[in-house]
């Protein structure tokens, strides 16, 4: 995992917490402007939440994905031992999320993303 994957990882998980405490904005909302401005990572445009449909666990899944040179998640996995179910949802609502791509040197660039999420 690069830094910029590791810095992105320890940002969301800072994030999850922080924005449970922003009772007037949705986590979708505070994620996506908590990046607003950077370029040496991914940045989230859009994201959708996951549907889920059954009660599930409290828990913490990671899911890893690599943010494409045209902001396009590919090659979605979700590395942490869950349902088929949950897995399915995290994986398609991950899918549609749309990024501003990681820049080097002013190119856009693919970037392995590492996102903890938590499930309650």
């Amino acid at each position: 995992m690069n830094k910029a994957s590791k810095i992105l990882s320890l940002a969301i998980a800072s994030l999850l917490v922080a924005s449970a405490a922003t009772a007037a904005t949705s986590y979708e909302r505070t994620y996506v402007e908590n990046y607003k401005g950077r370029t040496d990572i991914p940045v989230p445009v859009s994201v959708v939440t996951p549907t889920l449909t059954s009660a599930h666990e409290p828990s913490r899944v990671v899911v890893t994905f690599t943010v494409d040179e045209k902001g396009t998640p590919k090659n979605i996995a979700v590395t942490s031992k869950v349902d088929r179910e949950l897995s399915e949802s995290l994986t398609s609502a991950v899918a549609e999320w749309k990024f501003a791509p990681a820049l080097s040197n002013g190119t856009p660039v693919a970037r392995e993303v590492v996102l903890p999420m938590v499930i309650n």
